[in-house]
């Protein structure tokens, strides 16, 4: 595989992981995490259903091992592949163990189906990155490395999902959901930063460089905030319903007002890093991704409180987080290749 072409394997691999980051923020927002009640399949099916009359129990139907319905508010799994009698019959059905959520919403099902089809053909995406990264290791073993700690952390997503949904959405498991899909945004980035490096590492002042860093961890920080707040916010969505999002706000912890402030901190640090590396000449259009995506953050973060949360609103700030994570890396690892003005 030639430059060109594997560096638009790179890219495609980061499109997807943001997309499935955004999937699964819309997920969040929507309350659709519970949509498919069971993992990998879908009430048991391959392809979900798309009315509640097919999770009911029929008579004289030919049911397959796995299959789900949910009967007296609750799931029952068949045991082996039987045809139903004209009575329901409990020796061939099991209960569902792993948790008691029985509940069948067509919007949410589908939201959360669509969810894991953009984590399969994410998951696809880095084994093909595995693969011509495999075939150029002799140009790059360190994008190796790294592709094959992205497959590994695609596993370790693959499962952390089915655990969060037998565990009926622990929050704590969601966020390490999203941390795990930070690390892996990170690998990539590693790498296309090494596809697209023309000249050798230099060494930089360490005034720019530990400002880079600082930045870095003030937004890896403001996220990990974030993280905490959106925690908070599914336990008030659990307690209040989708209709009452003005509630959802209500009794804030001390960590929602640190993460609305610490967003100017963010915000100055950055401005004065891009003003620093301007000063000395050192223009970099990653900047203004990231001034961007400060900008929008606030504005959607702003929005999210004083507009009880628009529709798309959490995703939208849950993307630009990422992304801005993403380009802050990003810049930190440029900073090795500039040549710096003596």
């Amino acid at each position: 595989m030639n430059n060109k072409a594997y560096k638009r394997l790179v890219a495609l691999n980061l499109v997807l992981v943001f997309l499935v980051i955004a999937a699964g923020a819309f997920v969040r927002m929507t309350g659709s995490g519970m949509g498919c009640p069971d993992w990998p399949k879908c009430f048991g099916y391959l392809i979900p259903p798309t009315e509640r009359s097919q999770l009911d129990w029929k008579p004289n139907y030919d049911y397959q091992k796995g299959q789900v319905i949910i009967v007296d508010e609750a799931l029952r799994v068949v045991k082996d592949d039987f045809t139903s009698s004209n009575s329901y019959d409990t020796r061939f059905w099991k209960a569902y163990t792993k948790h008691d959520y029985a509940s069948f919403n067509v919007y949410h099902t589908w939201i959360e189906f669509i969810n894991r089809l953009l984590g399969a053909l994410a998951g696809l995406t880095t084994l093909l990155l595995l693969g011509a990264s495999a075939m150029r290791w002799k140009q790059s073993k360190i994008n190796l490395t790294l592709s094959v700690l992205i497959v590994v952390g695609m596993g370790f997503q693959a499962w952390l999902g089915k655990t969060v949904v037998d565990s009926n959405l622990l929050p704590l498991k969601i966020t390490l959901h999203m941390a795990m899909a930070l690390l892996i945004v990170a690998f990539l980035v590693g790498i296309w930063h090494r596809v697209q490096q023309t000249e050798k590492p230099t060494t930089l002042r360490k005034h720019f460089l530990g400002l880079t860093v600082l930045a870095l961890v003030l937004s890896s920080i403001q996220i990990g905030m974030g993280t905490q707040v959106r925690q908070f916010i599914d336990i008030q969505m659990h307690h209040w319903d989708l209709m009452q999002a003005e509630r959802w706000l209500e009794n804030s912890p001390l960590v929602f007002y640190l993460h609305r402030s610490f967003s100017l901190i963010v915000l100055g640090v950055n401005v004065y890093l891009g003003w620093m590396l301007w000063k000395n000449k050192i223009h970099n259009p990653t900047l203004y991704w990231i001034m961007s995506c400060i900008g929008m953050e606030i504005i959607t973060g702003t929005a999210m409180y004083y507009f009880d949360f628009p529709l798309a609103s959490q995703p939208i700030h849950l993307v630009l987080a990422a992304v801005l994570f993403a380009t802050q890396f990003y810049i930190l690892l440029q900073q090795f290749t500039i040549k710096q003005k003596q």
